[in-house]
């Protein structure tokens, strides 16, 4: 059997579809229902019910399913016992996208140094999404805003930095902040993230009603509308914004009521911790930079 048709068996079963399993695994939908119907001819048993565009999973591949993971886990860790320090192998860590273009690229520079056989996959996504990936143990570390909840102890959560509010504008403009968010369009940060959140809190609790002419999680867009004065936006300041700022204004908001946090959370046991600190270390350096 081939440790691949497991992975798209478990990509399938997640998923819920053939078809989106195969744009994940950037695979045709044919070549996916071939792995999976070499998988049922080994094992002598239907693995999938398939109803329309939606495929479940048998009773029977039910029971397979969790040693399949620890197949595909114990065959990842094989590289990993040839090193006597535990670092080599595969880390797959997502991160939101500031902190890709923000974090990311200086700590890897500084792994490809200290730890050389360590393998880094990057996924990048929404904080909520990450999480969720980081609890179904499809990555193994996430840099994400700070859960607005307390996290299970089975995970680890190290905070790395906050991030001061402010609203950001054209140069051009004259007014003071609250002025600006009452009279200039505004740039919504997605209320249903949780940085945009933390955003839409400061309008709540300072009675200010915004014209809101789009709302996106996606703060370098965000960044790109306000320069072209397109309106006015409350983002936090974030590593790489300084970057982008021609011919914008920022106007900081006091306190740390309003802070976006920053943390990187992983599983406390998955067998690679050795690289999980190796990562996690270089991030925190960076991070007090």
């Amino acid at each position: 059997m081939d440790i691949r048709f497991f992975s798209s068996l478990i990509e399938v079963v997640d998923t819920g579809s053939i078809a989106a399993a195969a744009r994940n695994q950037m695979l045709t939908p044919a070549a996916v229902s071939q792995r999976i119907k070499a998988l049922e001819i080994s094992l002598g048993c239907q693995l999938l019910s398939r109803a329309g565009h939606t495929a479940k999973p048998t009773s029977e591949c039910l029971k397979v399913l969790p040693r399949l993971k620890r197949l595909i886990s114990e065959v990842e860790a094989l590289h990993s016992d040839l090193d006597d320090t535990g670092l080599t192998g595969e880390l797959k860590v997502g991160a939101i996208s500031t902190v890709l273009t923000g974090l990311i690229p200086s700590a890897i520079q500084s792994l490809a140094i200290s730890t050389p056989n360590l393998n880094l996959q990057i996924f990048p996504g929404t904080s909520a999404h990450l999480y969720k990936q980081l609890i179904a143990k499809k990555v193994d570390v996430i840099i994400i805003v700070t859960p607005p909840f307390s996290c299970p102890k089975f995970l680890k959560l190290t905070h790395l930095y906050s991030e001061q509010l402010a609203l950001i504008c054209s140069v051009n403009n004259k007014l003071g902040l609250h002025e600006s968010l009452l009279a200039k369009p505004y740039i919504q940060y997605d209320r249903n993230s949780w940085g945009g959140a933390i955003a839409d809190a400061y309008l709540i609790d300072n009675n200010i009603h915004v014209k809101s002419i789009c709302e996106i999680d996606a703060l370098e867009s965000i960044v790109l509308m306000v320069r072209q004065e397109m309106g006015v936006s409350l983002m936090p300041l974030w590593n790489g914004l300084e970057d982008m700022a021609d011919n914008i204004k920022v106007l900081p908001i006091s306190g740390n009521k309003y802070q976006r946090n920053i943390a990187l959370i992983s599983h406390r046991q998955v067998g690679k911790e050795p690289l999980i600190k190796a990562f996690s270390n270089v991030i925190s350096r960076k991070a007090e930079l």
